[in-house]
């Protein structure tokens, strides 16, 4: 009998037939789409992606982060662009069509049991991860503070925010997401385009003036979660540095399979051994931004 063990992965991941149930358009060509989807609703975890059909006219499938599941409900949903052709054909799917899904996929974020003060930090595409962690946390009894920068408006419903956050409560800087208000869930907005109620300038220069306005004892309750584009990762490890936080991020790399065969979406890491090529699909996507971004902890 071999001795081989199999993946964590294998077993993990389904196929299976979704039917849409909303499929909703916002500004900037920004859609949320919301699917049938009982068998990957059910093991589903925060940092966990899709590979969605978009048509049946594309044999590629897209990858799509997870934004929030209800497993009793047994649906899924997604928050994507109409960016390319993949999702340009997904944008033209109604409501009652099928879906073929393939998922869920990848290492969700692990939290840190004496870590009570979760500072979750997405921009663009990389926003779903974050209202999941924050919906998953706040079931478990924890409030993290959630910091989104777009350039693009935001596809939620915003409002002036009833939660009060350390060093961000400024007039200019008040404004939340209504989805994460009503669940208790505290969140400010960043962008450099003069959005109202919204911090003018980088994500990460909103968490480092909320990380500033702790104490010597709240900075040790705190780890920070990130997910958006490469550069605003980068600047999300900065900061865990400059803090001497930990910090995890979720990279997002072009992928052909998505289920870690054809290792096209491999990239460097840092590991205990050296460096080794690892799989961002099933590997990841999450990593201790330590891992991605060594010459910062240098």
């Amino acid at each position: 009998m071999s001795s081989h063990k199999h993946p964590a992965h294998r077993g993990s991941i389904f196929v299976e037939d979704a039917t849409i149930i909303s499929h909703q358009r916002f500004d900037a060509d920004q859609y949320i789409l919301r699917l049938s989807s009982a068998r990957c609703a059910k093991r589903a975890e925060p940092g966990s992606f899709s590979h969605l059909q978009c048509s049946k006219d594309l044999p590629m499938r897209r990858p799509l982060s997870i934004m929030r599941v209800d497993k009793q409900a047994g649906w899924v949903e997604y928050l994507y662009r109409d960016v390319g052709l993949g999702t340009h054909a997904l944008a033209q799917r109604q409501i009652g069509e099928v879906i073929s899904v393939m998922g869920p996929i990848g290492k969700p974020f692990a939290t840190t049991a004496n870590k009570s003060r979760p500072l979750l930090i997405g921009g663009g595409v990389g926003i779903p991860p974050m209202i999941f962690l924050a919906e998953r946390l706040k079931q478990e009894g924890i409030a993290p503070l959630v910091l989104m920068g777009s350039e693009v408006p935001y596809p939620f419903q915003t409002q002036s925010s009833s939660l009060a956050v350390p060093g961000l409560d400024s007039d200019d800087t008040n404004y939340g997401i209504t989805l994460l208000e009503d669940m208790g869930v505290a969140s400010r907005l960043a962008s450099l385009q003069n959005y109202e109620g919204c911090f003018q300038g980088y994500v990460t220069d909103l968490g480092r003036a909320y990380l500033q306005a702790l104490s010597t004892e709240e900075l040790a309750e705190v780890e920070i979660f990130s997910c958006g584009p490469h550069p605003m990762l980068e600047a999300c490890a900065k900061l865990a540095q400059e803090f001497s936080l930990d910090c995890q991020i979720s990279l997002e790399e072009y992928m052909a399979c998505a289920v870690g065969g054809c290792a096209g979406c491999v990239v460097e890491i840092q590991t205990d051994s050296g460096p080794a090529m690892q799989r961002v699909c099933v590997d990841g996507p999450i990593f201790d931004a330590k891992q991605v971004y060594p010459a910062i902890y240098a």
